[in-house]
């Protein structure tokens, strides 16, 4: 149903008001018309209602429409304001039109009423959609800039988090049991939840590593409901709308889990009192010409992850900051204000959307659209954990982070390796070109000074083509998606049994 025009009358006749109201109803719409005579009434009635179009008389007993016009201005721009008066005139029109008022019209020539009704609605709704669009810009523009902070910030941190975890990890393997044993594991824990929130932050920023599969929406959902039970609690009931039909998406699966729970957990907050969590997934197609969250969406099939809640709603002075890192209405310790920001980047490093409506006091609802895939259904089982083993080969590694080197010398030194350390691209290739027919494989760091990894390894290939070699990367960029279609790609801060592990790996792939 089309919503009515909802028109404000200053005037104090009441015969004026009946013939305006015959004149708008020609127009052929649905109104909701009020008729105010005085400040008070005017003023109870801008806060009252969004008014679509206010019409005024000019001369009223004890209050003036000039008067009414600057009250209104006052609360902003829009609404159109039309003057319909029997004794204004052109000086009085002129200074009118000056203090934001749209028209001017004679009450003996209503004629005009709805043409210039029709003009000023269609100006009015140009405005507000530039009005969104540089909204939407400077929104945009905010977030490149946070997230590049964040990014930033993320990347030096996990670093520091990378040498804490690995030196703890190494401190609990050389003294098993006993006090000293537990402090170790006691660092490690609060360096994993370090890490987590760096994972947020890389997450909002785009710069997270993903490992990509054809996913199952339907089959993610199931999966992780159970734990959503526990998350939301008993006084929220959940209901599952699954498509029966729906498409494959390529994702990363760890991180979409990640979307959903964080989407869920932000519904229960909304639901203090319990209510009803609806989650639903539908394939969607889009058209040349569709917008999706303010944004043109590429045209093709998407798949809809969609969670909506029965809560209190989004305030719309707060429903512009939602998706900014840290931005919480929660009270002080309950939460960290990354939950939906993490949950956008991850669907923008996807490639998809997140829209958003929402009324309070009736409940939101985030809908999440990723692009659809035409393969087949990648299950991924978990790896059982095998024990590391080490060897004797010659390891060439180079990082420009002396923590991290450090540790990542201790581990391979430990398992029984002989490495060669290098603290930037240049000294990596100086020292493979000294040690080329004794180098077994080669860590690299993406970001490194002087000369990077990706381009280190370049010119060791030309020395000695197919060289094994380990990527390590505290983010995600194009250097690091480019490295990861030809290697392997060790995400910081990873443990020290990881490394390990992955070495003995590609070293006895190259032996087989």
């Amino acid at each position: 149903m089309e919503a009515p025009l909802r028109v404000l009358a200053v005037e104090d006749s009441a015969e004026d008001m009946e013939l305006l109201v015959r004149q708008l109803s020609k127009a052929g719409r649905r109104l909701e018309c009020k008729r105010v005579e005085s400040a008070d009434q005017l003023s109870a009635a801008l806060d009252a209602v969004a008014w679509d179009l206010v019409v005024s008389d000019y001369s009223l007993p004890g209050f003036g429409g000039l008067e009414a016009l600057r009250m209104v201005r006052e609360r902003g721009p829009d609404p159109p304001f039309l003057f319909l008066s029997g004794t204004i005139g052109e000086e009085t029109a002129v200074e009118a039109m000056r203090m934001g008022a749209q028209d001017y019209l004679m009450k003996d020539n209503m004629a005009r009423l709805l043409p210039a009704i029709e003009r000023e609605m269609q100006q009015a709704e140009l405005r507000r959609r530039q009005k969104q669009m540089e909204q939407r810009m400077r929104q945009l523009e905010k977030f490149e800039a946070l997230g590049k902070l964040a990014g930033g910030i993320a990347h030096d941190f996990n670093n520091v988090i990378g040498a804490i975890l690995g030196w703890a990890e190494l401190g609990a393997l050389q003294m098993p049991g006993g006090a000293s044993a537990e402090s170790f594991e006691q660092i490690r824990q609060q360096a994993d939840r370090a890490a987590g929130l760096t994972r947020q932050l890389l997450a909002f920023a785009r710069r997270q590593v993903i490992e990509p599969a054809n996913v199952d929406l339907n089959y993610l959902v199931g999966e992780t409901v159970s734990l959503l039970q526990k998350l939301m609690g008993e006084e929220v009931e959940i209901t599952l709308s699954l498509a029966n039909d729906l498409k494959t998406t390529r994702a990363d699966r760890s991180q979409i889990e990640q979307v959903l729970i964080n989407l869920c957990v932000n519904a229960r907050d909304a639901m203090p009192g319990g209510g009803t969590l609806r989650i639903a997934t539908r394939n969607v197609k889009f058209g040349d010409a569709v917008r999706v969250a303010g944004h043109a969406a590429p045209p093709g099939h998407y798949v809809l992850l969609s969670v909506a809640d029965s809560g209190t709603g989004i305030e719309p002075q707060t429903l512009e900051h939602i998706f900014e890192p840290f931005f919480t209405t929660k009270e002080e310790g309950r939460g960290t204000g990354l939950g939906l920001a993490t949950a956008l980047g991850i669907v923008k490093q996807h490639n998809g959307f997140i829209e958003v409506s929402t009324e309070p006091a009736r409940g939101s609802t985030f809908q999440v659209f990723l692009p659809a895939s035409e393969g087949t259904i990648e299950r991924i089982e978990p790896a059982a954990e095998s024990a590391v083993r080490g060897g004797a080969e010659t390891i060439l590694v180079a990082e420009d982070h002396e923590g991290i080197r450090e540790m990542v010398l201790q581990v391979l030194q430990t398992l029984g390796y002989r490495v060669l350390e290098a603290r930037n691209g240049e000294e990596a290739v100086s020292l493979f070109a000294r040690h080329r027919d004794e180098v077994a494989l080669v860590v690299l760091d993406v970001a490194m000074p002087k000369l990077e990894g990706p381009q280190a390894y370049d010119e060791i290939c030309r020395m000695k083509p197919n060289v094994p070699v380990i990527f390590t990367s505290g983010y995600f960029d194009d250097r690091v998606a480019a490295a990861s279609r030809q290697a392997t790609v060790l995400e910081k801060p990873y443990p020290p049994k990881v490394l390990g592990r992955k070495v003995r790996e590609l070293l006895d792939g190259v032996a087989s």
